[in-house]
């Protein structure tokens, strides 16, 4: 099973491994989105959707079905 953006509990952090360009909106690559990067899951509002997340410095927010296409590793 691979693990996703949306596996991650509040306060655990990834690495950005993998994810298909052409899923994932052009917005988030531009916000750092991006592989290598290390993702932190910050909050999440009801029902897991949208998650709050901290990639890299920025804060943005997306919704669940977008952080199933994003593929990280735990650190």
């Amino acid at each position: 099973m691979k693990l996703t953006i949306a596996h991650l509990k509040r306060g655990q952090k990834g690495i950005i491994k993998d994810f298909s360009v052409d899923n994932v909106p052009l917005k988030l690559l531009e916000m750092g989105c991006l592989p290598g990067n290390e993702v932190e899951l910050v909050q999440t509002a009801p029902f897991r959707d949208p998650m709050y997340l901290n990639i890299n410095g920025s804060y943005l927010a997306i919704r669940k079905e977008t952080a199933l296409l994003i593929e990280i590793e735990l650190i």
